[in-house]
């Protein structure tokens, strides 16, 4: 926790421990929290957490109601089963060391 006064004193030692600790920094101001400084880099990782989080939770939502296919057809719609394909010329090496 650090003050808005504390911040207004040295904002670069501020923006730099939240860059390498990883960690948040909450602001106060009158001993209350009033934001939260962050390093851009932790922001975005979090960013991609929650969208990826929202996707797991949408896709199992969305195999509760029945809205899914097979694995064949979805196979077929990435065009997984193509011959040629960079999978299908993978999947045929393996099968040639066996």
């Amino acid at each position: 926790m650090i003050s808005l006064s504390d911040l207004k004193v040295n904002p670069g030692k501020v923006v730099n421990h939240a860059k390498d600790s990883h960690r948040p920094i909450l602001l106060t101001s009158r001993g209350r929290g009033v934001a939260v400084v962050q390093g851009l880099e932790e922001f975005e990782k979090h960013g991609e957490e929650l969208a990826f989080v929202k996707a797991i939770a949408q896709g199992l939502v969305e195999i509760e109601e029945g809205k899914y296919i097979g694995f064949a057809e979805a196979k077929e719609k990435l065009g997984l089963n193509k011959r040629g394909s960079a999978v299908g010329r993978i999947r045929n090496a393996i099968r040639q060391l066996y």
